[in-house]
């Protein structure tokens, strides 16, 4: 079985890259930017023909959630467009579509863990562009499969958990948005779901919730990592309103993951025991 994987030099590409070691049955390419531009629209098909996969994991996303404000042409042709054009390609050749979204497709103005079912409203251009992936791809593709995450981090790549490290390790003291809810996603856990999905969904098809364990805001995520490195700041907790960005956040975003651990007979790890795992690797990378 090939499997691609579109956007392979990103949090989750990277974490696939590992996991793929596990999976010699598999035949696997990744493709970054450089080989396959979601820029270049037209060029998506005839890539895809050539390649030939049997299965596609969509990791590649426009992620720069203040910038899509201003730039929601671009957030549109990769979170929108592109995946129009794979889900379509996907369908037509009776492959496999397993395409990843976000949390940022709520409001955040529930109060109740978020399920499958529950009323989409995004708030910000980012937010909106993945929305309309997801519709897309469900709709050209049937059998496809979609995955909603939130918080996502690793030891790869540009994330909270790493940031967090860098300005406590350089400051006395951090702010630390305390009005926010939801729950991280180690992306190594999250590849390890993907895989056990590729070789476990023939006949199984739609929208899927999958985060770590744990509601917590990014305040006591921030005060988890200061535990688990062993670092002395001080973190203080402030509200959303006193950290001014372009794009708004959602103020409650946490997962329902029933029917993504019942589909596929998931044990989801708590947030914690994931995000000692991590810091564990990025100690030793130090």
């Amino acid at each position: 079985m090939k499997v691609l994987v579109i956007g392979s030099d990103g949090q989750l590409g990277l974490e696939l890259q590992k996991v793929s070691n596990s999976y010699d049955s598999l035949s696997w390419i990744f493709s970054t930017i450089k080989t396959l531009d979601l820029l270049k629209l037209y060029t998506i098909s005839s890539f895809l023909n050539d390649i030939n996969p049997s299965v596609i994991i969509n990791c590649a996303a426009y992620t720069s959630v203040d910038k899509a404000e201003t730039e929601s042409k671009l957030a549109n042709s990769i979170n929108y467009k592109a995946v129009d054009i794979i889900s379509k390609w996907t369908s037509e050749n009776k492959k496999k579509l397993i395409h990843i979204s976000t949390d940022y497709v709520f409001d955040g103005l529930s109060d109740i863990l978020l399920n499958e079912n529950s009323h989409t409203n995004p708030i910000n251009e980012y937010g909106s562009s993945k929305l309309k992936g997801e519709i897309v791809c469900l709709k050209n593709d049937p059998n496809s499969i979609v995955i909603r995450t939130s918080w996502l981090y690793s030891s790869f790549g540009k994330n909270f958990v790493k940031t967090m490290i860098n300005l406590m390790k350089k400051n006395n003291s951090v702010k630390v948005v305390n009005d926010q809810i939801g729950s991280p996603t180690y992306a190594f856990d999250l590849a390890k779901v993907i895989l056990k999905i590729i070789m476990n969904s023939k006949n199984k098809s739609g929208l899927f919730h999958y985060s770590n364990e744990g509601e917590i805001s990014w305040f006591e995520f921030a005060r988890s990592i200061r535990e688990l490195y062993n670092l002395d700041c001080k973190i203080i907790g402030v509200s959303s309103k006193e950290f001014t960005t372009l794009a708004k956040r959602p103020k409650y975003s946490l997962l329902n993951k029933s029917k993504i651990k019942t589909t596929f007979n998931l044990e989801i790890p708590n947030y914690k025991k994931s995000l000692k795992n991590c810091i564990e690797i990025i100690k030793n990378e130090a």
